[in-house]
């Protein structure tokens, strides 16, 4: 296992291209991530993703079981501070500083300009994937 990829927070325009697109990089990192590391929430990141998730814009690509389903694998924990230039992206920073993560993995350019922030890396998900395919490359 990538140990810093042991606990990550990962931004809700992230998890909702996963959804939408099962076969992306955001889908296979929040898979690889699901099977292998522990997503971190707080209350307000949660809150982001089950409010986006229920918009009707949706309907025709997510069915209401697979978007319950989707809530259900995820869980929560919370933190104050402000970081970014956009205050609805400090949850993201608080839950993973919060949490001890070392990944912020996020498609945000207000999220990715912080990168790094102490010894949070902020990156995109193709990133992440570079990252963990260097990680086994070099275990082989």
């Amino acid at each position: 296992m990538l140990a810093v990829y042991s606990k990550v927070v990962v931004d809700t325009n992230v998890l909702l291209s996963a959804a939408l697109s099962p076969r992306g990089a955001p889908a296979e990192l929040v898979d690889w991530l699901l099977a292998e590391g522990r997503l971190i929430f707080s209350e307000a990141t949660f809150a982001e993703l089950e409010l986006r998730i229920w918009k009707p814009k949706f309907d025709r690509y997510l069915p209401i079981d697979r978007r319950k389903q989707i809530l259900q694998e995820l869980n929560a924990s919370i933190s104050n501070q402000l970081f970014s230039r956009d205050v609805k992206d400090d949850p993201f920073i608080h839950a993973a500083l919060s949490a001890g993560a070392t990944r912020l993995i996020s498609g945000d350019d207000d999220l990715l300009c912080l990168h790094p922030l102490d010894n949070l890396h902020i990156v995109t998900p193709r990133t992440a994937l570079d990252e963990i395919g260097k990680f086994y490359q070099g275990a082989q």
